[in-house]
């Protein structure tokens, strides 16, 4: 089983989304692939998805239960991919392994829409437009991440 994980800083808005967007679509067709995802840092701990990425997902149909947690260097050797939202997430988890660092990506090098850009902007001083933007971004990145990996067996 390829095992999946989302990072952002605080795991309540983005990664929470990358990590019930990329379980609805495996379970959807039939994957051994499973995902979780994690913060840089531990505002969040414990809490509940923001309310717009709760509300974001369900309005495309995509179960969302997740509870914020920190990325800790565990993770490291636990996760086959490790992909990061933003450049600054990246440069963090970055620090903290020393190992190889092969696995990790930045989300939106999968996004054949990039058009350049690394980052999936962080809506979360913003409104539900956000939410949504960061949604379609993230699930595009998604069906090009899984291609890659189907592509890797």
């Amino acid at each position: 089983m390829k095992k999946i994980l989302f990072v952002c800083l605080g795991n309540i808005c983005r990664s929470p989304l990358g990590e019930a967007i990329f379980n609805h679509k495996a379970s959807m067709m039939g994957l051994d692939m499973v995902a979780d995802s994690a913060g840089t840092a531990a505002y969040h701990v414990g809490e509940q998805p923001d309310h717009r990425s709760i509300e974001v997902a369900r309005v495309h149909g995509v179960p969302i239960n997740h509870k914020a947690r920190k990325l800790i260097v565990e993770d490291f050797d636990r996760f086959d991919y490790i992909l990061a939202m933003d450049g600054q997430n990246f440069q963090d988890m970055k620090s903290l392994t020393t190992g190889n660092t092969d696995h990790l990506f930045l989300l939106r090098e999968f996004d054949q829409d990039a058009n350049g850009k690394q980052d999936v902007p962080d809506p979360y001083y913003g409104g539900y437009d956000g939410f949504e933007n960061v949604f379609q971004m993230v699930s595009r990145s998604i069906d090009q991440l899984i291609v890659h990996i189907e592509a890797e067996k």
